[in-house]
């Protein structure tokens, strides 16, 4: 509950505002993690697309890099695993879409090379992380950082961000 506490309402806010203007624009969304914040992003794009977009007229396009296991091991395999991300962004990202990277470090390297991709392409930047932030949160645009030494409470805390959204965009 302390950390709780100490999450930044501005940030979350904000967040939940570039996915507003994305949706209203007809931008794309990106959302991408390795394990544990894989499954998280892959949660977050299930919510978004079926239970905040289902019936409604304007849809949010929000796609998961972490759930196509083939072309992420085919990059990993044949080039690198530090660029299973970046490679499928060069594929899709454009100026005014939305680019989150979920590292629990803040400092894995898949994800600060396709952050970095975005930021090359003009899109909106966002990072989820822990501990410090690591370099995720120094060069997104905008940084959610749960600020404890523990992956598993900063795990759970990024999926009640998660379902946070959920209420804002359902509503």
């Amino acid at each position: 509950s302390k950390t709780l506490a100490d999450i930044d309402i501005e940030c979350i806010e904000k967040i939940a505002n570039e996915f507003l203007k994305a949706r209203g624009n007809d931008k794309f969304i990106y959302v991408f993690g390795n394990g544990g914040s894989g499954s998280t992003a892959s949660h977050m794009v299930c919510d978004i697309v079926k239970g905040c977009s289902y019936e409604e007229e304007k849809k949010f396009k929000v796609i998961c890099l972490n759930d196509n296991i083939p072309t992420i091991l085919a990059y990993s395999n044949d080039v690198d695993y530090e660029v299973i991300f970046e490679e499928q962004l060069k594929n899709f990202v454009s100026e005014g879409d939305v680019v989150l990277g979920i590292s629990g470090s803040g400092n894995s390297q898949n994800v600060i090379n396709a952050i970095n991709f975005a930021k090359s392409k003009k899109a909106v930047t966002i990072g989820f992380t822990g501990f410090n932030g690591g370099r995720v949160n120094e060069i997104v645009d905008i940084g959610l950082n749960v600020p404890i030494n523990d992956m598993q409470i900063t795990e759970d805390i990024h999926l009640i961000i998660n379902h946070i959204f959920y209420q804002i965009f359902d509503s």
